[in-house]
């Protein structure tokens, strides 16, 4: 992710994020096996997901309801 201008958080190794051109975020977050994708620009996520998907193969499950035990309550603005 480095080589595609992502930067490790310093504080959590397994969190990667890239400033987009809006001033906002793409946060790639990484649990064992389990990648979890968070921006409000679902043509980032989409863009992220493709890049993912042609250099390892990925699955993927749709839109997160829980991680680590904790639920996920999503705040859809416009």
């Amino acid at each position: 992710m480095i080589g595609h201008d992502y930067s490790r958080i310093l504080c959590d190794t397994c969190v990667y994020h890239r400033k987009l051109s809006d001033d906002s975020f793409i946060y790639l977050l990484l649990y064992v096996n389990d990648i979890m994708i968070v921006a409000r620009d679902i043509v980032e996520i989409n863009r992220l997901k493709a890049q993912l998907n042609s250099e390892f193969g990925i699955k993927v499950l749709g839109a997160a309801k829980m991680i680590l035990g904790m639920e996920i309550h999503m705040n859809m603005r416009e």
